[in-house]
């Protein structure tokens, strides 16, 4: 386990410099008046940004005119809470609805409860093979290497366990974790998450990733983090140069506003994409922070400029705290419909519902197919033009002209909605359904019905059978 101070001790040496040799800060508008005197040097070491993040109440008011509701929420928050001076200097102190503030300042709407309110609204924990593992979807599993972030989202997904110094994960859970991906050779794509994994001091980090190179059936490598938006500072050359060894490696960055890209974040993602890891956006949808079609618009195309790819917008998950954060899904739904057409496909993100009780990412997009019928489709586009699309009649498909490959190591269990159309099974039954529609009676004298399809040969013989009353004779 580490807490703040064994992960500076364990990370690169700081930069040295004697109080003689400081020079003067640069005038930076993007920095509060509340470290105005800091110099440079400092002010831009990511490790400094982490042992001077906010967190008490006393501190939070040196910055920020807090309301009522806002002293309450930072006495009685229900986890952790640290800003780091680079973002609270994005927080406007005057404007209790800024979309940077209300992201990582707690409020009194924390305690509330609602309706369908989980601690662990994804089933994590259910689906864990081993200590912060998580293998829910067939070849990928979600590696959770920390529980510590530079700040700390109020709608966090894993509040239970998140910036609890007392939860860390340990050698011997990285162990058991990595023990189990060499063993499960469906596993071809890994999510290192946690917290945040570019927390961690580089050496752990860098070691993590070696050891996964070194598993075969791992193709890709991805990496969930935080880190560029609220502490842009880590993003250095030396930590991009390290990255850089284990390619095929993927990011997937977190930003809900545009107000969060700025120069010195441009500068990270520049590193980042010029070293060839390719950079994707999750975005969570929250209430008077960017549910709106503008704000959303103004937000993806400016990621597209940095080169990063908006790659999900989630409905905000039904954990502890995260109520007031909620919006209604045809919200959503709307966004993309706004987005669809207006902008260029690829900054329009994919809107999915990660669905409680851990059936994974749902996407909930506008309906574009109108209809059908034998031969054709009717579609409609982004303005409300309607068209049909003539189907073709002689196609055979794939598996006529060449047969299919056989699917290797496939995990027998979730073959879902894609085994039925290959014909694996031939319907998805709710739990209990057959129990339920027999409905208490008995089998059958002749045996039990079994509503099943039969092979042609056997049906042909049971009509020659039933033709022939049993004694092969045809009937009159």
């Amino acid at each position: 386990m580490y807490n703040v101070s064994e992960l500076m001790a364990l990370s690169e040496e700081p930069p040295q410099q004697s109080a003689a040799e400081e020079p003067p800060h640069r005038s930076t508008p993007g920095r509060a008046p509340l470290w105005a005197h800091v110099p440079d040097a400092q002010w831009d070491d990511w490790r400094w940004q982490l042992s001077h993040r906010l967190n008490s109440l006393e501190e939070l008011s040196q910055l920020i005119r807090l309301t009522p509701e806002e002293v309450a929420g930072v006495r009685s928050h229900h986890f952790r809470v640290d800003v780091t001076p680079y973002f609270a200097s994005l927080i406007d102190p005057d404007d209790p609805n800024c979309p940077i503030r209300r992201q990582v300042i707690p409020t009194g709407h924390e305690s509330a409860a609602y309706d369908g309110m989980f601690v662990d609204s994804l089933s994590e924990d259910a689906h864990s093979p081993a200590p912060g593992l998580v293998h829910r979807y067939p070849d990928r599993v979600l590696m959770l290497v920390t529980t510590q972030c530079a700040s700390y989202c109020r709608y966090c997904t894993r509040s239970r366990i998140v910036g609890d110094s007392a939860a860390q994960f340990s050698r011997s859970d990285y162990d058991a974790q990595i023990n189990y991906i060499a063993r499960t050779p469906q596993v071809r794509d890994v999510l290192l998450s946690g917290g945040d994994p570019l927390i961690l001091p580089q050496r752990i980090l860098e070691d993590l990733l070696r050891r996964l190179r070194a598993i075969e059936h791992v193709e890709v490598i991805r990496i969930g983090s935080r880190v560029p938006a609220f502490l842009p500072q880590r993003i250095t050359p030396e930590l991009v140069n390290m990255l850089r060894q284990f390619h095929p490696l993927w990011m997937n960055l977190h930003f809900n506003h545009a107000r969060e890209i700025t120069p010195e974040v441009a500068t990270a993602l520049a590193r980042l994409a010029d070293a060839g890891i390719p950079l994707g956006s999750q975005t969570v949808l929250l209430a008077g922070i960017n549910d709106s079609v503008a704000v959303m618009k103004e937000l993806v195309q400016r990621l597209v400029r940095q080169r990063v790819r908006p790659y999900y917008l989630y409905q905000c998950d039904l954990v502890e705290g995260a109520g007031h954060f909620r919006t209604t899904v045809s919200k959503g739904i709307e966004i993309i419909e706004g987005l669809r057409g207006h902008t260029s496909g690829y900054a329009i993100p994919t809107y999915v519902v990660d669905a409680p009780g851990g059936g994974g990412k749902i996407p909930v997009m506008p309906q574009y197919l109108l209809s059908q019928a034998p031969g054709k489709v009717v579609l409609r586009n982004f303005e409300g033009f309607i068209t049909t699309y003539h189907e073709p009649n002689d196609y055979t498909g794939h598996t006529v002209a060449r047969p299919e490959r056989p699917q290797v190591n496939r995990e027998v269990g979730q073959e879902g909605i894609a085994g039925l159309l290959e014909g694996a099974a031939h319907s998805i039954k709710p739990q209990g359904f057959d129990e339920v529609h027999r409905r208490g009676r008995q089998p059958a004298a002749l045996g039990e019905v079994t509503w099943e399809p039969i092979q042609p040969e056997l049906a042909l013989a049971a009509i020659a059978h039933r033709n022939g009353n049993g004694n092969g004779k045809e009937r009159k």
